[in-house]
């Protein structure tokens, strides 16, 4: 789908039934998602490094890579017998032949990997030859939730470039207060990073208290912190709303009933007080309070840690525990 005039509610709907697909087709438990891996394409050609020259292209075969069929040019030189490949902006070497055509399978399958998971979240077959910058706004939310996190991060990108058409806060504040698409971590951390500037997105104070509760929601539920998510939103809170706003929730947030919740409200804290130094003595308190009361020992450590930490007015902060069911 192109870009073109998607409204906010369309957004959502069409949002909704793609994970409603997804959850069905999926399960709704949350994956652990890897890191992001960034994509870099094309390859440097080889046959550069090797001084190919143009005239050395004579030969042509067509070579089968999946269910299509590319056509390649052939250089046979000493150096070995080159191939290239115009339609995927590939070049590799071999000794051989056989071994070129072996070569150059195996350099494009990064990006058949890639386009094959991105036709797969968009609902097409084979594999998304486009660009995701011609895709519409409805197609880039449904990106955010790729298995590929650098997929996710680049339609992430897409979507900050267009905040100021004003369309995407309801869809994206879905995507926070969602709890059925299996890949809901990396996507929701995509939307914490682009609600580090709430303004461009949340543009009346409807959407930015709904933003804000989603953010606390997501604290207070939290099951897991895969994607490092429940901690962004902590820091989000802490870092990037006022005190008056972060400070508040994340104080409410010491008493949810997720101890990864609570371990994300103690870091956010320190965030606080760092925008907000007049926030100090309050966070000090709550935090030595949740030394002394929560019922997790690793945490009652790291309040106490933080509070001292927050106290002194340290320009840095212990490092957060990991519990032991974590990996």
């Amino acid at each position: 789908m192109l870009m073109g005039a998607e409204t906010a509610d369309a957004l959502v709907k069409e949002l909704e039934a793609a994970i409603d697909a997804a959850a069905a087709r999926l399960g709704t438990r949350a994956v652990k998602p890897g890191h992001r891996v960034p994509f870099h394409w094309p390859p440097h050609p080889v046959s550069g490094a090797y001084h190919v020259l143009p005239s050395e292209w004579k030969g042509r075969i067509e070579m089968e890579m999946g269910d299509e069929t590319f056509e390649v040019l052939v250089a046979t030189t000493p150096d070995g017998v080159f191939g290239r490949c115009d339609t995927l902006w590939l070049d590799v070497r071999g000794d051989t032949q056989p071994a070129m055509t072996a070569a150059l399978a195996e350099a494009a399958e990064p990006l058949f990997r890639r386009q094959r998971i991105m036709a797969e979240c968009l609902g097409v077959e084979g594999r998304f030859k486009g660009q995701i910058s011609e895709l519409g706004y409805s197609d880039l939310l449904r990106l955010l939730f790729c298995p590929d996190r650098d997929v996710a991060n680049d339609a992430r990108i897409q979507i900050e470039t267009h905040a100021s058409l004003g369309i995407f806060a309801p869809a994206l504040i879905a995507v926070l207060n969602d709890r059925r698409h299996p890949h809901r971590r990396s996507a929701q951390w995509c939307v914490l990073d682009l609600f580090e500037d709430l303004e461009s997105f949340c543009h009346t104070q409807d959407e930015k208290d709904a933003a804000i509760r989603a953010m606390h929601d997501l604290i207070w539920s939290a099951e897991d912190d895969f994607a490092r998510t429940t901690f962004k939103a902590g820091v989000v809170l802490g870092g990037h709303l006022p005190g008056e706003v972060g400070g508040p929730v994340l104080l409410g947030c010491l008493q949810s009933p997720s101890r990864i919740g609570r371990r994300a409200a103690i870091h956010g804290l320190f965030h606080v007080v760092e925008w907000q130094p007049e926030f100090r003595a309050q966070a000090v308190d709550a935090l030595r309070s949740t030394a002394e009361h929560d019922p997790e020992p690793q945490l009652r450590q790291y309040a106490a840690e933080m509070a001292a930490d927050i106290e002194a007015g340290n320009y840095d902060h212990h490092l957060e525990p990991f519990f032991d069911d974590e990996v």
